[in-house]
């Protein structure tokens, strides 16, 4: 009887220690897929920004520039 009670508080620790790494190793996995996801996206979004485009003023007779007391406004 405590040969048999022994057999099944051992089987019974290893299968709680088997649980516990599956359970670590399947966060490990979904963590990882998601730093992939995130490095992914930061990857595209990086390529889909668009160029600056760059702006001549028409003539300097378009432009106003003057100062109301709190800063210099420039009108294009």
């Amino acid at each position: 009887m405590q040969g048999i009670r022994s057999f099944f508080i051992a089987a019974s620790g290893i299968a709680i220690l088997a649980i516990v790494a599956l359970f670590t190793a399947s966060l490990t996995v979904a963590f990882i897929g998601v730093l992939a996801v995130i490095s992914a996206a930061r990857l595209l979004s990086a390529r889909l920004k668009p160029a600056p485009i760059p702006v001549k003023p028409r003539n300097q007779r378009d432009m106003r520039v003057w100062n109301d007391g709190k800063g210099t406004i420039i009108d294009l």
